[in-house]
């Protein structure tokens, strides 16, 4: 199986860690590259043409700069890249915020919640989904 390329878009260090942690548990070859704020997730996905599409954004609502749903809603209106598979993370479930997300067009939506295992399980469930099962749209593999 090729190696997937997941974007990690999270400001903080002590989710990062076990996020990573979590995708890899899942037992697939996953390259994780992780993007502090709103601003160097879309540089990431809109100045490097080079650069391969992730197959999956993992990306967090209460990023600095730009925020997760203002950079979902940039990844929507670029022909490139908006069939990108972008999973919300976030400590937030609140119903407005699951529903701008979703209205939005994000793929799917996992709190980060309090309980560590909980989120490692379902983070790996996620991955194998998203990663081995799921079939893409083509236009999301190719890269300009």
């Amino acid at each position: 199986m090729d190696t997937k390329i997941v974007l990690l878009a999270e400001d903080n260090p002590s989710d990062e860690e076990p996020t990573i942690r979590a995708l890899k548990r899942g037992g697939l070859p996953i390259e994780v590259s992780v993007v502090r704020d709103g601003e160097q997730a879309l540089a990431y996905l809109l100045d490097d043409d080079s650069r391969p599409l992730p197959d999956l954004l993992l990306l967090d609502l209460n990023l600095p700069k730009i925020n997760g749903l203002d950079v979902l809603a940039r990844i929507r209106s670029d022909e490139r890249i908006r069939h990108l598979l972008v999973i919300i993370v976030s400590s937030s479930s609140k119903p407005e915020d699951v529903e701008a997300a979703y209205r939005l067009g994000c793929n799917g939506y996992l709190t980060k919640g309090v309980d560590y295992l909980r989120f490692v399980e379902s983070a790996k469930i996620l991955a194998q989904y998203w990663l081995i099962y799921n079939i893409p749209p083509v236009q999301a593999r190719m890269s300009v």
